[in-house]
């Protein structure tokens, strides 16, 4: 009697973890990132790192030693591809810009020069202006339920059949 109590327990147990997936929250969605994160494209050589950052109509481009990670100033910057072609003028202390009202909503190559001091590169990067990608939202269907539904009925009827063959065999060997 008492390994039938176990085993319907068990089976109870079972059946109510089956509901249980993924850790995953139904509450309220979480706000709305509250800050704009504006295409880029990152390239790297021995000398230099660059990021280049599109904010509205102006491509700023930041650039970096890059064995000391300092900015590079004074740097004589062109820019290549896209629909842009110019040089690069420096704002401020490693930070260039220029103007790029000609890109449109695409992947965009670009080749940067860069000459400083004795220093010069060429790198190469991508700059995607494509808009993101739509959320796609997870809906629960019925037929999700009913997959679930149907597992804990068949767990249920074999363990119900196990006990019951169980049972046979325990009044015939008596």
């Amino acid at each position: 009697m008492k390994s039938v109590v176990v085993i319907a327990s068990l089976l109870l147990t079972g059946a109510s973890a089956a509901f249980a997936h993924g850790g995953e929250d139904h509450g309220a969605p979480p706000p709305a990132v509250s800050q704009t994160i504006f295409p880029r494209a990152i390239a790297a050589s021995d000398e230099f790192e660059m990021v280049a950052v599109l904010d509205g109509k102006k491509l700023v481009i930041y650039l970096d030693r890059f064995a000391s990670n300092e900015p590079v100033i004074g740097a004589k910057v062109d820019v290549e591809g896209g629909g842009l072609k110019g040089a690069a003028a420096e704002s401020s202390p490693g930070v260039y810009g220029l103007d790029a009202a000609a890109l449109a909503a695409a992947k965009h190559p670009l080749t940067i020069a860069i000459e400083s001091g004795d220093s010069a590169d060429l790198l190469s990067a991508t700059l995607d202006t494509s808009a993101p990608p739509a959320e796609v939202t997870h809906a629960h269907g019925w037929s999700e339920w009913a997959i679930w539904f149907g597992a804990a009925s068949l767990g249920l009827v074999a363990g119900l059949l196990w006990l019951i063959r169980r049972k046979k065999q325990s009044k015939g060997v008596k």
